[in-house]
């Protein structure tokens, strides 16, 4: 502790495809879509976040609305430096400051990430005033915010399906034993109810109503006990290019749905046949954690339980499973030193 740590800002950040979540003083202080808005002639960033969210799909060609993340990591470098930097000036605490504290920062990242990759989520921490940057594996993160003891001898299995990408882990003595990291996670289930809608009803919706749709009344299973009730969406017709309305029932987003889901089953029993004997056993008595935005999914934690035969546990608030978990290893740096990567 020296005289310029009043100087030094701790900050933990999930920088996830869909959300960014920060925190800050042991608070969530944002929580946007990973969104930018830029204006193509100047090539000047006009909006983050939110705001950023609900041009999507509605600009013009002067305007170009941005993902600067795609399956977990940076695919647009300049675009997410300058998010990231937005968000990080967004945050209340930081913007009564004179001058930009140097920052402490502890980023999660998908467990499938090459080296390459890694140094790019590295670089731009670094160009928005990171002098402290530590990286951490999305689902030791994630254990860590369920509240799973990471350090026992004791094996834990996460799922944490996210925007891009759906990490599946198993962690013991604060490593991770056999993990597996697909490319199958909220955004293809996005393109599916828009892939469905085109060649079931030759209606052609954008990509913020196949969210709505997904929300509302997406299912993995066809039997809800409390179904929800039928949505009517609104899209071009691809045969008369007029504007018009369907309803749908959940029932057909299942079927959407369907083929990803099964991916993401043989995934999930891909890494069970990978895990040691022992470990095995410590899943079959603790059963399986699920966290991030996707499992909040009707009805999928049944779905993976049959297939599984083991108890699914969903987060308690499982989009902010893993900056949680990021936070507390924020807290406790040298406590959680073996999981994180500097």
């Amino acid at each position: 502790m020296g005289f310029f740590d009043f100087l030094t800002e701790e900050i933990a950040i999930d920088l996830g495809t869909a959300n960014t979540l920060i925190i800050h003083n042991d608070k969530v202080v944002v929580d946007s879509p990973s969104i930018v808005a830029m204006n193509q002639t100047t090539k000047k960033i006009i909006a983050v976040g939110q705001e950023a969210n609900q041009m999507q799909g509605k600009t013009h060609e002067n305007i170009k609305t941005i993902r600067p993340l795609k399956d977990g990591v940076i695919a647009d470098f300049n675009a997410s430096e300058q998010m990231i930097s937005m968000f990080i000036k967004n945050i209340p605490s930081l913007k009564k400051r004179f001058f930009t504290p140097s920052l402490r920062m502890v980023i999660c990242i998908p467990s499938g990430i090459t080296e390459v990759e890694m140094r790019a989520v590295r670089e731009s921490a670094e160009r928005v005033n990171g002098k402290e940057v530590y990286l951490i594996h999305e689902p030791m993160a994630a254990a860590i915010g369920i509240g799973v003891d990471i350090m026992q001898p004791k094996g834990n299995m996460i799922i944490d399906i996210g925007g891009g990408t759906t990490e599946i882990a198993v962690i013991a003595l604060s490593g991770i034993v056999c993990d597996k990291s697909v490319k199958i996670a909220g955004d293809v289930f996005t393109n599916d109810i828009i892939y469905y809608m085109r060649t079931q009803h030759n209606l052609y919706i954008g990509e913020r109503t196949a969210e709505r749709v997904k929300i509302a009344i997406g299912s993995a299973t066809e039997e809800l006990e409390n179904p929800p009730d039928d949505m009517s969406v609104q899209g071009r017709d691809l045969l008369t290019g007029k504007p018009k309305e369907i309803m749908i029932s959940y029932r057909e987003i299942h079927k959407a749905l369907d083929k990803s889901i099964i991916r993401i089953e043989d995934s999930v029993m891909e890494t069970l046949s990978q895990t040691p004997p022992e470990l095995a056993a410590d899943i079959y008595n603790t059963g399986v954690y699920l966290a991030g935005g996707g499992s909040m999914l009707r009805g999928l934690d049944k779905r993976l339980s049959q297939k599984t035969e083991l108890p699914i546990f969903i987060a308690e608030d499982p989009l902010r499973a893993v900056v949680r978990g990021t936070g507390s290893v924020l807290k406790n740096i040298e406590r959680y030193k073996s999981v994180l990567i500097k």
